[in-house]
């Protein structure tokens, strides 16, 4: 399935009184990675929204591995689980600039009409973009 990675240098305020990455602000890394996937996909998020259909996260499951500090200069590896229906699952690995595993998480977001709150099926521009 499709993938995609981007690069992120730790900010100084994404950092806890250790000096390591606070634990929340991997979902945040996700959502980038996972923002990026799309937009490389020629997907706006933000059209999406305009057009009615909203992406909220069902599910998020995080395993840490090794942790990472400020300015530090991370990789988000975002990849498509399977074809999406209503819902689109997503597994990412980041690494650090050495390669070493620090995070591999999963999210399920599902597709939902804005007008009804309602599940929808991917819209097929979505599924199209899939396909080229």
């Amino acid at each position: 399935m499709k993938i995609d990675e981007i690069q992120i240098r730790v900010r100084y305020g994404e950092t806890d009184q250790m000096g390591v990455v606070y634990h929340g602000n991997y979902a945040l890394y996700l959502e980038m990675g996972r923002i990026e996937w799309l937009r490389k996909l020629g997907i706006s998020y933000k059209q999406m929204e305009e057009n009615g259909i909203m992406l909220p996260v069902v599910s998020l499951n995080i395993n840490y591995k090794k942790p990472t500090g400020y300015d530090d200069v991370i990789n988000v590896k975002t990849q498509l689980k399977k074809s999406p229906t209503a819902k689109i699952e997503f597994e990412y690995e980041i690494t650090n600039s050495r390669g070493e595993i620090l995070t591999k998480a999963s999210t399920t977001l599902v597709f939902i009409d804005m007008k009804t709150n309602r599940p929808i099926r991917a819209p097929q521009y979505f599924l199209d973009a899939l396909e080229n």
